[in-house]
């Protein structure tokens, strides 16, 4: 699992490279699918990795700030690398104990439910990887070549 998330950060990162050469406007544009905007995206997939993570496995309290409070490529990187830099130990910690520890969830609709460890940390996987794939297709509505997904190559089976 740890290579999984390692993977991730580094394709994560890769995109926020990716930003650079691209307008504010374009990455504010809205777009057809997922949450509809570049940067928004990549802000979303920051906050919930880090909701899951720090504010329910852990159960830490936590402030996460709304998109308009770091609407820019510089804070929403700023905003990764701390998140990253506070929930990294956690990951590389992980253990199969942890596999299936429960965390109760609670909905947008106030009702609770039981998640594994496991389950949760599976998902964010997914979801960051669905969220990829999102950038990746309003990369080429620009005409600019996405981020790679290839997993193979980065060095993540290296000591």
């Amino acid at each position: 699992m740890l290579r999984l998330f390692r993977y991730n950060w580094q394709v994560r990162n890769e995109w926020f490279d990716w930003c650079e050469n691209v307008s504010e406007e374009e990455l504010l544009k809205k777009r057809t699918g997922g949450i509809g905007y570049i940067l928004p995206t990549l802000y979303h997939i920051v906050a919930v990795e880090y909701g899951w993570i720090c504010g329910g496995i852990q159960e830490k309290a936590i402030e996460i700030p709304s998109f308009g409070e770091v609407a820019s490529l510089r804070q929403v990187r700023e905003l990764s690398e701390r998140c990253h830099a506070e929930l990294a130990p956690f990951v590389y910690d992980w253990n199969d104990s942890l596999e299936d520890r429960i965390m109760i969830d609670i909905t947008d609709e106030g009702e609770r439910e039981a998640h594994a460890y496991g389950e949760v940390m599976r998902h964010l996987i997914a979801h960051e990887i669905h969220h990829a794939g999102q950038l990746s297709i309003w990369s080429r509505e620009l005409g600019r070549q996405p981020v790679t997904a290839n997993f193979v190559g980065r060095g993540l089976f290296d000591n």
